[in-house]
């Protein structure tokens, strides 16, 4: 069914058409409304058998769902920037315990400085906790992921983060396909766990492992991993030939076919580059989009066969290791080593920085003159730095980065006035 709604609306709908069973809800933006929205779908009694637990912090939210998931129901949660990391340790708990837990992250920058609106910097901080990592382009791809990461979930027996691009999804109003719950129930069998407790064949989950076998441990746990890739492609073909919508995978290509130059991000910004695309076209441009739907585990030979036959590779990154460079800049470069490819990386959109068609189409033409520079701060104010730069060298006790900066922007903007 077509419904003109909140994108936040639109997952809260999509995961209730899942039947969770328990739902662990704590506040943050920009994720609140999504789990506002299920509980007041609870409340409503549109979810049948589940079980609406108000925790007392994002902690506690994981907690919970790994102790619902452990007994044996479909678990979900909700979250975002700092309130992620809030959960870090009881987030490796759930990988390394192998709980198909689903959890939304509405991608926000974390502080500090403190910020609120959206950049990758978040989920990408736990690329290594073991969690499954998914990314979608639009509301639509973000109520129909969800609806396949419980599907991914439970086949494989590891959770699932659907990252979706705070505020800019989150908070968009647009039309949406809801699929029926009929569809849903067909594509989504009943939850089946691979472990529960039993007070009548009891068991330790979580034991512990000393030398002697933590390794195999985690061998296995990234073999699992590997296996996802085959997984995730094939919950994909289910969901296209049952929903009629091509929205999961590992990769998807825009324009690529005779592209020198091929564009690869992830998330919302991939459909102002591939306007941007468009344009290029026009003008005589050669260029394409890859969009990497699936971050962890790293699809390397579908990144291969989509960059297969490029010149010229522009990684754009919303998040930024610092001292290293772009986050997933650095899997591409390893995933290509042996192609004859040039990879440049760009850091664009970070605490939420419009990622703007001029921007975009201004490096591509960069990259086309063969001036664009191997690691590239789309829309770097030099200027600001520059003066923050000379007043620390200036005086030992330059104050704070953050005061100083916003100080000069504040006092810049009004001397425009």
């Amino acid at each position: 069914m077509l419904k003109q709604i909140e994108g936040s609306m639109g997952v809260a709908l999509g995961v209730s058409l899942c039947r969770p069973e328990v739902i662990c809800a704590y506040p943050i933006s920009p994720q609140t409304h999504i789990v506002e929205n299920l509980g007041t779908l609870t409340r409503q009694g549109k979810i049948e058998h589940c079980e609406y637990i108000n925790v007392e912090s994002e902690f506690a939210a994981m907690s919970t769902a790994i102790g619902a998931s452990v007994a044996g129901a479909r678990a979900y949660t909700a979250t975002a920037s700092q309130g992620l990391l809030y959960m870090t340790e009881a987030i490796y708990n759930a990988a390394g315990l192998g709980l198909p837990i689903v959890m939304t992250v509405a991608n926000r920058a974390i502080g500090a400085p403190i910020n609120i609106w959206n950049d990758h910097s978040d989920s990408l901080s736990q690329r290594d906790s073991g969690w499954i990592q998914l990314y979608v382009e639009s509301n639509q791809e973000a109520v129909d992921m969800h609806i396949q990461a419980f599907r991914i979930a439970e086949e494989l027996s590891l959770p699932v983060m659907v990252c979706m691009d705070g505020f800019v999804l989150t908070h968009a109003v647009e039309r949406m396909d809801i699929p029926d719950q009929e569809k849903v129930d067909e594509f989504l069998p009943p939850y089946s766990p691979r472990q529960v407790l039993d007070p009548d064949a009891p068991v330790t989950i979580g034991a512990m492992v000393g030398p002697e076998a933590f390794t195999e441990v985690r061998y296995l746990a990234h073999a699992k991993h590997i296996e996802g890739l085959s997984v995730i492609e094939k919950v994909g073909e289910e969901f296209k030939n049952i929903f009629g919508r091509d929205s999961g995978g590992l990769v998807s290509c825009y324009r690529c076919e005779d592209a020198d130059i091929r564009i690869l991000a992830m998330g919302a910004a991939v459909g102002t580059i591939k306007d941007t695309v468009d344009e290029l076209r026009e003008a005589g441009i050669k260029v394409g989009v890859v969009s990497l739907k699936c971050y962890r585990p790293f699809p390397v030979k579908a990144v291969r066969e989509a960059l297969a036959g490029a010149k010229t590779v522009l990684v754009v990154d919303r998040a930024l290791g610092a001292g290293s460079g772009g986050v997933v800049m650095m899997d591409v470069v390893c995933a290509v080593r042996d192609m004859a490819l040039d990879v440049r990386s760009v850091i664009a959109g970070l605490g939420g920085r419009a990622i703007t068609k001029a921007s975009v189409a201004k490096i591509v033409r960069a990259a086309a003159d063969g001036v664009l520079a191997d690691t590239t701060f789309m829309d770097l104010d030099e200027d600001l730095v520059r003066r923050q730069l000379e007043r620390e060298a200036a005086t030992r006790l330059s104050g704070p980065l953050p005061e100083a900066i916003i100080h000069d922007v504040a006092t810049r903007e009004t001397s425009k006035e």
